[in-house]
């Protein structure tokens, strides 16, 4: 019964966590309001999604959330002192092409958007086969080290959390 109310239960709780920040205040009725948009847009879109994300360890998204907001502060403190101070001939921007280990298409959308959400790197590409990303760097000395940073500390986390 609450698996057919609640299809998808995260996308469920998202949108009432997201609807309750976009109203930015405590209320009763936008509480109400958030829950009815948190079972509708999941029961109405329920028929085009095939397949639901697999999650074999939810607990420890919040730790990766933490992991990525503490990322994405540091690469803002980096991308400004690189732009402040660093003269434009001594940057080395890079392509680099990111294999991947994951296969859930929600696993490489999440890592996708994290080294896209982190100041300083861009996801631009998903390889026809699903197994690399393209990814271009604004500074990237060694790519090599950028590859192995990104694989260790989001991949791996993600491969956890979802595979």
């Amino acid at each position: 019964m609450i698996r057919r109310l609640l299809p998808h239960p995260y996308l469920s709780l998202v949108l009432i966590v997201v609807w309750m920040l976009l109203v930015n205040r405590w209320a009763v009725g936008s509480l109400v309001f958030a829950m009815m948009l948190g079972i509708v847009i999941p029961l109405m879109t329920a028929p085009y999604w095939p397949d639901t994300a697999r999650l074999r360890a939810p607990g420890k998204i919040p730790a990766y959330l933490g992991l990525v907001l503490y990322d994405i502060v540091k690469a803002n403190w980096d991308v400004a002192m690189i732009v402040l101070f660093k003269p434009r001939r001594a940057l080395q921007p890079a392509w680099i092409v990111i294999p991947l280990e994951l296969r859930q298409p929600e696993a490489i959308t999440a890592l996708a958007s994290t080294i896209t959400l982190t100041p300083g790197t861009l996801t631009c590409d998903l390889s026809e086969d699903g197994r690399a990303l393209l990814v271009h760097c604004l500074h990237a000395p060694d790519p090599q080290s950028v590859v192995a940073e990104i694989k260790s500390r989001y991949e791996g986390r993600l491969k956890e959390i979802f595979e």
